[in-house]
């Protein structure tokens, strides 16, 4: 998948747009997650969460999963 990646972003400047606003869309959302990691450790402390979740301790293992992995390896290639 990553020779594909590198190839798009070689020769076709709009797609690899395209690509880097999905970056960007990834960046914003890991941004939100961390925000609402903070929301509910303000909120509802170590407790568990809605749908018998671990609360704040799952949303903190989550910060780090981009939606997108393969855009983000690729970046010291580019």
């Amino acid at each position: 998948m990553e020779t594909v990646l590198l190839q798009i972003y070689r020769e076709n400047a709009l797609v690899s747009q395209v690509c880097e606003r999905l970056v960007d869309l990834d960046e914003g959302l890991q941004e939100w997650r961390y925000r609402h990691v903070k929301m509910v450790e303000r909120t509802i402390g170590n407790k568990f969460g809605s749908g018998g979740s671990s609360g704040a301790e799952y949303l903190r293992s989550t910060l780090f999963r981009p939606l997108f992995p393969d855009l983000w390896s690729i970046r010291a290639r580019l």
